[in-house]
């Protein structure tokens, strides 16, 4: 040690110390010392300082009687070797590893990541099934020694332990099972471990040679980016529809232009600067009939007006002027009936062939403005039921063939029924659900399924909703940490996806894709600026288009094609095929 104190670097320590020493009454904070961190000072007040995994106590900042009292420092002699001290460390602990009693039950809250996938998410399973079986391996199963039954009597101690006479101190025999303390290894087994080449356990290799469900891939980039000047950032409206004939309708401003998707032109459709007004609404007939080609365009207004154009002649039809007394923002078409929900609270019925402008059928099942409208177009039984989503947190369920819910019908657990007091004779919602806790925009029917319907609440709520609608029961529910601005299903598999806003997290402005009815993300795509409020499907269910406040119009190639077989497949019950 006398070599080590006279040693230039014993010198440049025993320095460093006095200097400390001589400082530290004129300094309130203590010397950093570049080699081994803070030193220790001689003030009476106890100095705490951070480490790198300290984080803030609540009850030491507030003075509460839960601060910890601060331990004196103990000056230590340290060498010139560093050697750490694992007496507290803990590696399942520190690495988050799992524990050995299974696998830890989900939460309820679903947050979107900003980068994320199916393939990913796969990926990161298989590397922590690894990781936790290389790092922490199961211990093996040792045996118990044998140990000899002691007889205490009643109010008697234990007779001491005796060494036992006339007994082997080593016992040879042949491994079996009947003896469980034997060893059962083998070293002539050729899968021994001892033999292995492998750097991972045989669990490992196990794992990884195993087969994996095929998922599918999708692309995180849109194909085709189209500007979009005055696209308005307003959550109550609906700016943008994809037509059955391949045309996309989208208002800016006060006028709405059309895109046809195979030649990429661009037509002006209208104009209703001159009158003052803006666009709110656009809608597309998606039935293809033949007095109705698909070419008819519904095109709603903030003063309250209903104008119905032809894309083909660029033709104005007709125009209801007073069809609300405030702003359309949500349109909807089953076949010849255009319904229109406004900010006056209720929704209008109306048959564009009619001569008349009064709506045949008025419903007022809502106490805020209707900002969501959408027709069943399955086709089957529930094909004449209208869902409609409001400001004032209710998704309502009508059904204008003429069955209203009995009031004195018991009520299910996850929804109310008919409300009658604000409404008119007649026109009560078949079912009325209030578990969103914000304004509902987003609706979709599942095309797969009859009488499911999925919903989505804004800011407040931040949840998706599974609706049967022909018992009134919620199916299920999904917390996406964010806004939910639109929904709509996939046509070519049982997939959904959802347009994000605001969130209480990092990631923002998202579109995901959700797998029905395990609600696994698929993929989450990334891109607009601002909330992503707009949202559209091809005619062949493999595009998706969006459109945001940062005026920017996104396609995406988000399903997979429709199989050719799947459309040539014909029942064997359809016997008007067989009619010449």
């Amino acid at each position: 040690m006398s070599g080590l104190k006279n040693s230039p670097f014993g010198k440049r320590l025993r320095a460093s110390h006095q200097e400390t020493d001589d400082e530290a009454p004129r300094r309130n904070r203590p010397r950093i010392n570049p080699i081994f961190g803070v030193a220790p000072t001689t003030r009476s007040t106890p100095t705490s300082t951070p480490s790198l995994d300290s984080r803030p106590n609540t009850a030491e900042s507030s003075g509460g009687p839960e601060s910890p009292a601060e331990l004196p420092r103990i000056a230590r002699d340290y060498g010139d070797r560093f050697v750490p001290s694992r007496d507290n460390g803990d590696m399942r602990t520190s690495y988050h590893l799992r524990d050995e009693g299974g696998p830890s039950t989900p939460s309820k809250n679903r947050i979107i990541p900003s980068e994320s996938d199916a393939l990913k998410e796969q990926a990161n399973a298989i590397f922590n099934s690894i990781l936790h079986t290389e790092v922490t391996p199961p211990s093996p199963r040792r045996s118990l020694s044998p140990t000899r039954p002691v007889t205490i009597a009643s109010g008697a101690a234990a007779a001491p332990p005796s060494t036992p006479t006339r007994r082997r101190l080593f016992a040879y025999s042949s491994p079996s099972a009947s003896n469980p303390g034997t060893p059962t290894r083998r070293l002539d087994t050729p899968t021994d471990e001892a033999y292995s080449m492998s750097p991972v356990r045989a669990e490992s290799r196990k794992l990884l040679e195993s087969p994996r469900r095929q998922l599918r891939s999708v692309c995180k980039t849109p194909y085709r980016v189209l500007d979009a000047p005055e696209l308005a950032d307003d959550f109550y409206l609906n700016l943008v529809d994809w037509s059955s004939t391949n045309v996309l309708g989208v208002g800016l401003g006060s006028c709405v232009y059309l895109w046809t998707a195979h030649n990429a032109a661009v037509s002006k459709l209208c104009d209703l600067a001159e009158h003052n007004d803006t666009i709110s609404s656009v809608s597309w007939v998606q039935k293809l009939t033949r007095s109705n080609k698909g070419t008819t365009l519904a095109v709603g207004t903030l003063a309250g007006r209903l104008h119905i154009y032809d894309a083909n002649t660029l033709q104005l039809q007709r125009t209801y002027q007073q069809a609300h007394s405030q702003r359309i923002g949500a349109l909807a078409w089953n076949a010849h009936v255009l319904s229109s929900g406004s900010r006056d609270r209720s929704v209008h019925h109306r048959d564009v062939r009619e001569p008349t402008t009064r709506p045949f059928k008025r419903c007022t099942g809502h106490r805020q403005e209707v900002c969501g409208l959408k027709w069943s177009g399955d086709g089957g039984p529930q094909s004449a039921n209208l869902a409609s989503g409001g400001n004032d947190n209710k998704v309502c369920i009508w059904d204008l063939r003429g069955s209203k819910r009995a009031s004195g019908l018991a009520r299910g657990a996850n929804s109310i029924g008919s409300a009658g007091e604000d409404s008119g004779p007649g026109d009560a919602p078949l079912w009325k659900f209030h578990e969103h806790t914000a304004a509902v925009k987003a609706l979709a029917w599942d095309p797969h399924v009859s009488g499911v319907l999925a919903t989505g609440g804004g800011t407040q709520d931040k949840h998706i909703r599974f609706w049967n609608v022909i018992n009134g029961t919620m199916l299920n529910e999904l917390d996406t940490g964010s806004q939910v601005c639109n929904l709509i299903w996939s046509l070519t598999s049982h997939e959904l996806v959802s347009t994000h806003g605001f969130s209480s997290t990092t990631a923002q402005n998202q579109i995901c894709i959700w797998k029905y009815p395990t609600l696994n993300m698929v993929a989450s795509l990334t891109g607009h600026t601002n909330r992503v409020l707009y949202l559209a499907m091809s005619p062949d269910g493999e595009t998706i288009v969006t459109g945001a406040g940062d005026e920017t119009l996104r396609f995406w190639n988000a399903f997979p094609k429709k199989e050719k077989n799947e459309s040539q497949k014909e029942s064997r019950l359809d016997y008007g095929r067989l009619i010449r």
